[in-house]
Order: C-alpha cells, then sequence, then structure tokens
C-alpha cells in the first residue's frame, strides 16, 4: 500500500483544528506544525516570498505565504505561531499560525513609522517588542503589543539611538538589548542612508521601557552600523557590524557585557577584507566558546574564539547568511537554496532546495 505522506500530513493538519473547534483538545504545539527547529523568510523561483518551517534534518516542513520579501521572524516560545518582518523599510509584521498557514493578524506600523525587520517576545511571551524607525522625527523607537489581546499596540518608547535593528531579550530576564544601528532612513527615499556624516552608534540595555544602560562605539568608529545580535547564557552579547565607508578596519566583529567596554575580535587584516564589509548574521556556539559571524557579500563564516577574542577557522559558503548553533556545530542558510549543517570539525551536511534563503535562520 503506498501511502501519501503529504495527504497524511496535510488530514492531521485539518483533523487538528476540527478538534481544537470543539475545546476537546490540548493547546497545540511546535509538533502539530510538523516540529520545526528553525524559521526563515525565502523567495519562490516565481517572486513570491514565504516563511518556512526547517526541520532539523534540514528538510522545509512548511511554507506561508507572505505579502512582500521578509527579513527576520520571531517564534512565540509555546504555540506553533510564529512573527515574519517584512524587509527594513517595510510596514507589516504577519502573525501566522504555522499548523495551518493562515494569518492571524497583521500588524501594521502606525503612521509615521516602519519595521525595521527584527523583534523579540517577552520572558512569558505576554508582549511583542518591535525595532521601528520614527522617521519624521528621525529617531528609534520600539513598538510593544499585547500579546494577549490579538497583539494590540499598547506603548512605545525611545530606542536609544537613531535606526535599531536587531533587538534581543537577556536571558531570564526581561531586559532588552538593541542594536542602534546609527543609519536614518526615510520612506521617500526607499533604502538611501541619510545620515552616513553623523552616525552614532551603539548598544542600548531597556527594562520595562526604561533605559538603563548603554555603550557607544569611539569617534572614530561611528560609521561601523551595529547591526545584528547573538546573547549567551551569561547575557554577554556578541555583535556584528557593516561598515558604511571604504577606509581600512580592524574588525567586524564585537563583544559586550553589561558595565565594561566593548570588545573587538581580531582577526588577520587580509580575512577581514574578505569579509567586504559586511556581516549578516551572527550566533554564539552552543557551548558560548565560539562565535559566528556571516558574510553573505563575501562567502565566508569567521569562527571566533570567544576566551582568546581571535579568529579560531573559517569555511567558505558562496551567498553565505543565516546562521543558528545547534548541538556541535551551526545550521546555515545561503542564497543559493543551501540548507547545511556544520559540525565543529567542519564536516558538512547539505540540502539544496529551490528557495532562495533569505538573511536570517531563527531557532525556534
Amino acid at each position: 500500500m503506498v501511502i501519501n505522506l503529504k495527504q497524511l500530513y496535510q488530514g492531521r493538519r485539518q483533523f487538528l483544528a476540527g478538534v481544537l473547534a470543539t475545546g476537546l483538545a490540548p493547546s497545540p504545539t511546535w509538533a502539530d506544525a510538523g516540529s520545526p527547529a528553525f524559521l526563515s523568510a525565502a523567495a519562490k523561483p516565481d517572486g513570491t516570498y514565504v516563511l518556512c518551517g526547517i526541520s532539523q534534518n534540514l528538510e522545509v516542513v512548511f511554507q506561508i505565504e507572505l505579502p512582500s520579501r521578509g527579513h527576520a521572524a520571531v517564534a512565540h516560545p509555546t504555540q506553533p505561531e510564529a512573527v515574519a518582518f517584512a524587509r527594513r523599510p517595510g510596514t507589516f509584521a504577519l502573525i501566522v499560525d504555522c499548523i495551518n498557514g493562515a494569518p492571524k493578524t497583521i500588524l501594521t506600523a502606525p503612521g509615521g513609522r516602519h519595521f525595521n525587520g527584527h523583534g523579540v517576545y517577552s520572558l512569558g511571551a505576554e508582549f511583542l517588542f518591535t525595532t521601528e524607525n520614527d522617521y519624521d522625527a528621525g529617531r528609534g523607537c520600539v513598538g510593544v503589543w499585547d500579546v494577549k489581546s490579538g497583539y494590540a499596540r499598547i506603548d512605545e518608547f525611545d530606542s536609544g539611538g537613531i535606526g535599531p535593528h536587531d533587538i534581543k531579550r537577556l536571558p531570564n530576564s526581561d531586559i532588552l538589548v538593541i542594536a542602534n544601528g546609527g543609519i536614518d532612513t526615510h520612506p521617500d527615499t526607499g533604502r538611501v542612508k541619510l545620515n552616513i556624516p553623523t552616525m552614532q552608534p551603539n548598544l542600548s540595555y531597556f527594562q520595562d521601557g526604561k533605559f538603563i544602560e548603554t555603550v557607544a562605539l569611539k569617534a572614530e568608529l561611528h560609521k561601523n552600523s551595529i547591526r545584528h545580535l547573538s546573547v549567551n547564557q551569561m547575557g554577554d552579547v556578541a555583535f556584528g557590524i557593516q561598515i558604511q565607508n571604504n577606509n581600512t578596519f580592524s574588525s567586524l566583529v564585537g563583544l559586550h557585557s553589561r558595565g565594561q567596554e566593548i570588545d573587538f575580535l581580531k582577526a588577520p587584516s587580509n580575512e577581514i577584507r574578505r569579509l567586504k564589509g559586511y556581516i549578516g548574521s551572527i550566533t554564539f556556539s552552543s557551548d558560548t566558546k565560539s562565535i559566528a559571524a556571516t558574510s553573505p557579500r563575501g562567502g565566508v563564516i569567521h569562527i571566533y574564539d570567544t576566551a582568546k577574542r581571535k579568529l579560531r577557522n573559517l569555511t567558505e559558503i558562496p551567498d553565505v547568511c543565516g546562521i543558528v548553533a545547534k548541538d556541535f556545530g551551526y545550521c546555515i542558510t545561503a542564497g543559493t537554496g543551501k540548507i547545511i549543517n556544520l559540525s565543529d570539525n567542519g564536516a558538512k551536511i547539505e540540502a539544496l532546495s529551490t528557495l532562495r534563503w533569505d538573511n536570517h535562520l531563527i531557532a525556534i
């Protein structure tokens, strides 16, 4: 007997939806969405855009249509629900049911705002925080959305700088760290960067919407836009930089612990040049002993020794960008369609899809 697994899986989803409607079943979990381990936005061959769930075995377990190109996503910690963010300067964030693929809610940036591609849930997932640009005022802000009220917008606060991009939550707390990249944009000029000569990037920390700490780059580094973040179990913050000039630079990866100064991780100048001034994604390893940073423009992954603060090894992968840590290595996506499990010893397990993966791979 031949079993059509796709039909069987779809039937299971339909059955589950029916049972849930009766109120007789427990709340659904990520297992009911095919047990994805990761989320990523992607482009299909026909030019449309989707949010995908990817398993530990590198299989695409679902594809959910997006209205336009996505950037990052954030997974609800317990429910099979995700938020897909538009690429900057987009004005939508789509809340999707990852079991049936249906949009639950579309978040629209308030007038005078656009989203900057990233968000994070509070510790108990009562709230969603989104990085935004108040473009007429030329300031960064963070939107606050009440999850239990259908993601109603209830508040906002200043991000501590211009051009907030990535946002993370420190472990076991509601302390947020924000990468204020320092770049001002306006919808009238698309993605044109309006203030390169006066950029002031920083990391800012907040709790309950209140500013508690900031650390800025030195004046001579003010064109080094802090873009993407990773946080380890101790609350240390690794960040990746995108350079906004053609000057020489000594590092594109930094490390910060609260109450201390920024440390930059070192690499030989020829290897730094290979990054072409651009870090696309960054992550601590699962044991926090390493920090991996991707450069799609350079087609390379740098892996740094956290304790020694210097480059340990590198791996070449064309158009590589998305990366998350897993046991004994990393899962990686590339714009070529590849999904790769990269082990600590450099061994690779690869899968190839027809999708062009976007910048970020998100762990569930």
